[in-house]
């Protein structure tokens, strides 16, 4: 992980003014040579003064410090290490050089050997930006101690610090799901043949979209466990899911009105239901659902949504108005709760507002379609209820 040249410069390291008590006049040549060509971005030559000027003067701790990081800002951290190790015999108190001195070992694998300073370093930093650049190397050491608990920590405080940095969110990505997948080897280890043993499998499929295997392993469950809280959800999902079906699978619904039987208070399962009520046109009944769902949950988004659409249905706008208002409080970017308002505002003469509704909902439509241009697929995660979507492409 080889860190760009101003985010090694926060790491100062007092050598920047070797004055003349400090070096002969050949030495303070060489010293002047190496900064200028730092300066300019000639590392070669820079190391190359630097390796003068360590040779005439071996006991200047600052010059091997200095030598260390030019040969660490060229990615050669084998050469740095010893030169940060040389100055810090020689000057123990010299700043920041103990933590190059770790990031070179986690950089060489050498990762017992730098844990201890990159903690330290982590949670004493001069600045942020070098707080930065210890937590990346701190997780990297983690992983390589097979530590994966401390680095999701660490990674976990990471992206508080730095919530829109796009390497630490990937580094966060790669890490929980290193992590997940080694509970989920754990798991098959210790219950081979164990009923989460088959939850799982079915949910890796699902979120695979492989539908009939997650159904496959899912029915294992419930011949198992028949009143298992949320498979039967699970399995309404996936039959829901698999390609051609309409979104009103007589099957799924069975699956997820006896979710609902075992925990009445389960929103998802009564807005499952409802939904597909809702498709199928039986809007009395969808409406009851729905009501059902949002009163359990008041800010499920989807559910104020479903409820308000069949309002609409009715020729009730006014009372659907509540329900997209909460629903737009709970997520101000969802494109079908804005066109649905729209359509309220339509209905109840409010021609302002149905114009900014619109308008609102083109541009997160429009933005929803380039989102999806550079995303090839979703995300790996199981789907947690049925979107609500339009009906047709509005023009």
């Amino acid at each position: 992980m080889i860190v760009g040249r101003g985010v090694v410069l926060m790491l100062v390291i007092c050598c920047s003014a070797i004055g003349a008590g400090q070096a002969s006049n050949p030495a303070q040549q060489y010293f002047e040579a190496g900064e200028k060509a730092i300066a300019e971005n000639r590392l070669d030559a820079a190391a190359q003064a630097y390796e003068s000027l360590t040779h005439a003067e071996p006991k200047l701790a600052e010059a091997h410090a200095k030598l260390g990081l030019i040969y660490y800002m060229q990615g050669r951290f084998a050469d740095a290490a010893p030169q940060f190790r040389t100055a810090l015999r020689l000057k123990p108190q010299l700043e920041n050089a103990d933590v190059l001195l770790a990031v070179c070992y986690s950089e060489l694998s050498r990762y017992a050997e730098a844990l201890p300073s990159l903690e330290k370093g982590f949670r004493h930093p001069p600045d942020l930006k070098t707080r930065r650049l210890i937590g990346l190397e701190l997780q990297r050491t983690y992983i390589g101690l097979n530590q994966l608990d401390k680095a999701a920590q660490t990674a976990i405080e990471m992206s508080h610090l730095y919530p829109d940095d796009p390497e630490i969110l990937y580094h966060a990505g790669r890490i929980f799901g290193d992590l997940a997948y080694s509970w989920m080897k754990r798991l098959t280890s210790v219950a081979p043949d164990s009923v989460w043993v088959r939850q799982a499998a079915g949910e890796a499929h699902e979120i695979q979209q492989h539908y009939d295997l997650a159904i496959a392993d899912y029915r294992k469950v419930i011949a198992l466990e028949p009143n298992r809280p949320g498979i039967h959800f699970r399995l309404g999902r996936a039959l829901l899911s698999r390609p051609g079906e309409p979104g009103f699978s007589e099957e799924a619904l069975r699956e997820f009105q006896r979710e609902y039987e075992l925990d009445p208070t389960n929103s998802r399962a009564a807005y499952e239901i409802g939904e597909i009520y809702r498709k199928s046109g039986q809007l009395e009944k969808a409406g009851e659902l729905f009501a059902i769902a949002v009163r359990n949950q008041p800010d499920f988004e989807e559910g104020q949504i479903g409820l308000a659409r069949v309002l609409i249905e009715l020729n009730r706008p006014a009372q659907a108005l509540e329900h997209l208002r909460r629903a737009v409080k709970v997520d101000p970017e969802n494109e079908v709760a804005h066109y649905q308002l729209a359509l309220v505002y339509r209905a109840l003469g409010n021609t302002e507002a149905h114009a900014q509704e619109l308008e609102q909902f083109r541009r997160l439509r429009d933005a929803k379609k380039q989102q999806q241009s550079q995303l090839s697929k979703g995300p790996l995660t199981l789907s947690d209820v049925t979107r609500q979507t339009l009906d047709s492409e509005p023009k």
